[in-house]
């Protein structure tokens, strides 16, 4: 057991929330219970998420997709209110944590994302503001861009869109998990076979066609799932908690 205070610090300091300007809060966004014992992990903070952190009885509910988006209406009707409420008469935390849980080295999902699919960091691609949160790498050996799409799928559970525009093998590759696709323009600038992301926008495929770089969608939630299990799993062990972590299926 921990209390939320401790927890909080712990996690500010380990993610380096400060240093990133975000598009939510990261941390605490929903106050519950003064300590935590149990907690759950999911990537998105839905009702299904939430009632499955009720089942298990969650002091604390850990995602990377939380609530209080900037240029979201912040009235608290409908689906907002329902959320908000099971939370609220659960007395269950609801911690968020966006960019900070993308950008961590080791925990992070552009981290899980290169151990999941075998790709040695060798890197971060330059010209980002603030954190630089595109990672590069290597594969060893280099694979075909086919070879490449049949790996993800494996790996994550469903089949990419990919748009070819490189050659005939991938040696280096660069990749940022979520909806990270525009930053193709910065691994195309690093000379990198290909740009993997989550999601995918009508103008990235002709930037992949016209820069010479293979780029693959692999599915916003399918890229992000690795970070949060992996926190949850390490917070599980370095405070004897109870973690589970729940994958509510979701195809984009």
């Amino acid at each position: 057991m921990i209390e939320r205070s401790a927890l909080l610090g712990y996690l500010a300091d380990l993610l380096q929330i400060h240093a990133y300007d975000d598009y939510a809060p990261n941390g605490l966004q929903v106050e519950g219970r003064a300590t935590v014992q149990r907690l759950l992990t999911g990537v998105t903070a839905s009702q299904a998420l939430l009632e499955a952190a009720v089942e298990f009885g969650a002091d604390a509910l850990l995602v990377h997709h939380g609530y209080f988006w900037k240029g979201e209406d912040p009235v608290v009707t409908g689906m907002r209110r329902q959320r908000l409420k099971l939370l609220l008469d659960n007395d269950i935390n609801l911690l968020a944590y966006h960019l900070p849980l993308d950008g961590h080295p080791e925990l992070g999902n552009n981290a899980q994302l290169a151990r999941r699919l075998g790709i040695e960091v060798t890197g971060r691609v330059a010209g980002q503001n603030g954190p630089e949160l595109v990672f590069q790498g290597r594969l060893t050996p280099p694979s075909t861009p086919r070879e490449f799409g049949a790996r993800l799928a494996s790996a994550l559970g469903r089949t990419p869109l990919h748009i070819p525009g490189g050659g005939d093998r991938i040696a280096t590759i660069g990749w940022c998990t979520g909806a990270a696709q525009g930053m193709i323009e910065l691994a195309a600038a690093a000379r990198l076979d290909a740009y993997i992301s989550g999601e995918i926008s009508e103008p990235t495929v002709h930037a992949a066609r016209e820069l010479g770089i293979h780029y693959f969608a692999a599915g916003h939630h399918a890229t992000e799932r690795g970070g949060v299990e992996a926190l949850g799993t390490h917070l599980a062990e370095r405070f004897q908690l109870e973690h589970r972590f729940v994958d509510i299926d979701n195809p984009a």
